[in-house]
């Protein structure tokens, strides 16, 4: 089999995995405070304790993926996380009648626990799929594409079957039955035709590995940096709904903005793959976020029915999506390697738990930023708009992920782990004793 085709069906899971998202986010917390009274004050609490033990689990797990002593050990992590997520999902999607709040929050812990098994040691063997400075960007690219295929699927099949947003649990029920069908499909496509070397170099021990990562310079540098993209990104993916409610006044078009702007991301990922291997990955990277910058800027200079200038902002700072979802866990497969020449041994499953976990607390941290300095500026729902404070939303909207998009870019604008440092890396680990 080719190795294009291998990255195909190794990119797979994707789809599924990022259709899963979205009715958590979108459709549960309204089905759970609705349907069986919880209030969003409950049903907040639930969810956010779920998503803090996510936190503490993903390193946890990582390492269980690089130390677990069997031959195809992502794979098996992967195999035995697949029937618990699909348990989990029909539980707290489709749940029986009288569930209350510990209903909510065991299975929540159960669904985010079963798809950080899945998804860190997915994560990890992706980066192990290729030594190549290159080919790894195709290989998250393969990943990231169907991540955002299948995002846009989750938001258009609930609408495509006439279900309305007033109706969560129907939405909750089609998507279940959408992620027990593809889940198990598209994983067992992916164990069965994708290889997992068995030629492994095992971690050393916990506290030395801790003295290696604090060591481990770029490694730091890289994590800031997608740390602070990540809340740049999380802001305005926070603000969005309420920028198109309130400021364009526009609620209708909501769905159309934001396949537009998801539509954007998959045509600026094979452009930006083929620019990294023209050029280096960290500078694409950081041209990315420079662009989103330029284009981003001009949002507060929209306002009520601004539809037009809006989706055309959307389009083009779209192209910068994939490349932000891509490039930099290409870069962090990189990284890995390096900890492997110090002596770290293979443990690109740690390394993407920490990733995980980073990804997590920016979204957490996007969240904990708009929302009180939304109130503290004077902007509220409840308030007639014309007495509204939009421009507070407007700038933070718009404004406020440009400082942290800066900084993330000024951060990886000069990464020393260039093709050519790699080539010399890969060739230094050649010589020893690692595949």
């Amino acid at each position: 089999m080719s190795a294009s085709r291998r990255y195909w069906f190794y990119g797979l899971p994707g789809l599924p995995l990022a259709a899963l998202g979205l009715p958590l986010y979108i459709y549960l917390p309204t089905f759970y405070a609705e349907q069986f009274g919880l209030g969003l004050a409950a049903v907040g609490t639930a969810l956010l304790i779920a998503r803090v033990s996510d936190v503490i689990t993903d390193p946890l797990i990582g390492l269980l993926s690089d130390w677990l002593p069997l031959p195809s050990r992502r794979k098996w992590l992967m195999a035995i996380a697949t029937p618990m997520l699909i348990m989990a999902i029909l539980a707290l999607f489709i749940p029986p009648e009288g569930s209350g709040f510990y209903w909510l929050l065991c299975w929540s812990l159960l669904v985010y626990l079963a798809w950080s098994l899945l998804t860190l040691p997915y994560t990890a063997w992706g980066a192990e799929l290729s030594n190549d400075y290159d080919q790894r960007s195709t290989i998250t690219a393969s990943r990231e594409s169907f991540i955002l295929i299948g995002t846009l699927f989750a938001a258009g099949l609930p609408l495509a079957m006439g279900i309305s947003s007033d109706a969560p649990g129907e939405a909750l029920i089609v998507l279940a039955q959408f992620l027990v069908f593809l889940l198990p499909a598209t994983v067992l496509l992916c164990l069965l035709n994708v290889p997992e070397s068995n030629r492994r170099s095992d971690p050393i021990a916990f506290q030395a590995g801790l003295t290696l990562l604090k060591q481990n310079r770029l490694f730091t540098r890289l994590l800031f940096a997608y740390f602070m993209n990540g809340i740049a990104n999380g802001l305005p993916a926070t603000l969005f709904l309420l920028f198109v409610s309130y400021v364009l006044a526009i609620p209708e078009q909501f769905g159309l903005l934001l396949s537009a702007y998801f539509v954007s991301g998959l045509i600026g990922l094979p452009i930006g793959v083929k620019l990294s291997q023209r050029f280096n990955k960290h500078r694409i990277w950081g041209v990315s976020m420079l662009w989103a910058v330029a284009i981003f800027c001009w949002v507060p200079t929209l306002g009520a029915g601004d539809f037009m200038p809006f989706l055309i902002i959307c389009i083009l700072s779209g192209l910068s999506l994939g490349i932000d979802m891509a490039l930099p866990a290409s870069i962090q497969a990189d990284v890995i390697d390096l900890d492997s020449r110090e002596g770290g041994g293979q443990r690109s499953g740690f390394f993407f738990g920490l990733w995980g976990m980073a990804t997590k607390l920016s979204l957490a941290l996007a969240v904990g930023i708009a929302f009180p300095l939304l109130t503290l500026l004077g902007f509220d729902t409840h308030t007639v708009p014309a007495d509204n404070n939009l421009w507070a939303l407007s700038v933070l909207y718009g404004l406020l992920p440009i400082p942290f998009k800066l900084v993330a870019a000024w951060t990886i604008w000069r990464f020393p782990l260039d093709r050519k440092q790699h080539q010399l890396l890969r060739q230094q680990l050649n010589r020893g004793t690692l595949p």
